[in-house]
């Protein structure tokens, strides 16, 4: 039975719930592999070891591998990459004016108990989060030391997300913080937990029709929700979306570039070979530059983000 609600627009309309083939539109051609999910997001920061202190020390990333001018960060279980900084002497903090680029990386924890620890350990810190009840996730922001954005989340079970139409239901309402730290019950907060992973990335963009037909048509993900203001959500596998886009930089916005911190390349992970050829013919097919390096190809968007395609565990 469907719920009364109001869409985007303040119309009358009936939510239903969304069952597994109920919501998003497929692109017309390739559609990616229900069981694609996200690698290593690689960021361009101008003092390593401060960032360090920031998503070692403080959040609890674990360093898997650290050279003087880079640093692999994962959880407990050390196995994946989520993050990879890079440090660049001398670049531009970003936050001081919107860029094409990244707008946050998105880090998915295993469950809302976990959620719940992180925020109690950044209230003991005080540390200043922002905070969005997404409907289909509760999800919690911070700003890294370059002025970068960070989504720490956790999913809401499937069987609770609904849809209007085609269309799956995201909102931005406000947590329900007593409730969150209440599900993390007494357990301290003792880093990012094995099983975390990279949930999804979220960009500035300058045009969501030409982001559509990048990482739509080109790439292969479905359109999940087109409706919320400025924004365009896409994923693969009825995932709520591996990729946020939006405009919210304003129309003179110019990409970040060498001198800015930034986001140096975010990772697609594909379940085979086969589909790792599949993509990258279908990009070259739309006119989409795709270039084989070493086990990966690597794309960019029309802005200049760089995109790189990998088959999963190589």
């Amino acid at each position: 039975m469907g719920a009364s609600t109001h869409d985007l627009f303040g119309n009358a309309t009936t939510a239903q719930p969304a069952t597994p083939g109920s919501y998003g539109e497929a692109p017309a051609g390739y559609r990616l592999p229900d069981a694609t999910r996200l690698g290593a997001a690689h960021l361009q920061v101008a003092d390593l070891a401060r960032s360090l202190r920031f998503y070692a020390d403080l959040l609890g990333f674990r360093v898997i591998e650290q050279t003087p001018t880079m640093a692999r960060l994962g959880g407990a279980d050390g196995q994946r990459t989520l993050i990879a900084l890079h440090e660049k002497r001398g670049v531009q903090p970003a936050g001081r004016r919107a860029l094409i680029g990244l707008y946050h990386v998105a880090i998915l924890l295993p469950d809302r108990p976990s959620l719940g620890r992180f925020l109690r350990a950044m209230a003991e810190q005080r540390v200043h989060v922002g905070a969005g009840d997404h409907l289909v996730s509760e999800a919690l922001y911070l700003t890294d030391p370059d002025g970068l954005g960070l989504e720490v989340y956790a999913d809401r079970p499937r069987d609770a997300w609904h849809r209007l139409g085609r269309e799956l239901m995201l909102a931005t309402d406000p947590v329900d913080f007593e409730s969150l730290l209440a599900a993390g019950g007494e357990t301290r907060w003792s880093g990012m937990p094995a099983g975390t992973v990279v949930g999804h990335v979220h960009l500035h963009v300058g045009a969501l029709d030409e982001a559509a037909r990048f990482y739509a048509d080109g790439i292969g993900f479905d359109k999940v929700t087109w409706r919320y203001p400025g924004a365009l959500f896409m994923g693969a596998g009825g995932y709520h979306h591996h990729l946020g886009t939006n405009t919210w930089a304003g129309p003179h916005a110019r990409p970040a570039g060498d001198d800015d911190a930034r986001l140096l390349r975010w990772t697609i992970e594909l379940p085979s070979a086969a589909s790792l050829d599949e993509v990258s013919a279908n990009l070259r097919a739309r006119g989409f530059a795709a270039e084989s390096v070493g086990s990966e190809v690597v794309t960019r968007d029309p802005w200049g983000t760089t995109l790189a395609l990998a088959v999963a565990g190589s």
